[in-house]
């Protein structure tokens, strides 16, 4: 796609600081980070979101956010880990090209990775028959 940020970072026309590739998939630091090593992983070809992505290029960037995440552990002596993705810009998707966010974890870093809700599913038997059929 012709306007899309990653896209031209794929094609080395923006630059970036890569730190992993494959095939089908990169990995470079978030310009934005909200830990020490935040990494972005994303698949070279365009796809807006998770329900875009063929199989064989999301089984790539899988297997880089794998690799990826074994590299900032051994370099970074993170305590852990959260891998976020948003599909939509009702969850949050800014940039509408699939990427993953790689965001160590540290003791004290006051990130809230699970936010408390109000909701509560009363019908979880009709929702596991919803989904499941």
């Amino acid at each position: 796609m012709e306007d899309c940020i990653f896209c031209k970072i794929v094609k080395g026309e923006i630059p970036c600081y890569k730190i992993y590739e494959n095939k089908k998939a990169i990995a470079f630091l978030d310009i934005n980070p909200i830990a020490k090593g935040h990494i972005l992983v994303l698949p070279k070809n365009h796809y807006e979101n998770i329900f875009e992505i063929d199989e064989e290029s999301i089984k790539e960037v899988a297997l880089a956010i794998k690799n990826v995440a074994i590299l900032q552990r051994e370099k970074l002596g993170l305590q852990g880990m959260n891998i976020f993705q948003a599909n939509n810009a009702i969850a949050g998707q800014t940039i509408f090209h699939i990427h993953f966010h790689l965001v160590p974890r540290y003791a004290g870093d006051n990130i809230n990775a699970w936010p408390k809700s109000n909701y509560f599913e009363k019908d979880i038997k009709g929702l596991h028959k919803l989904l499941t059929k």
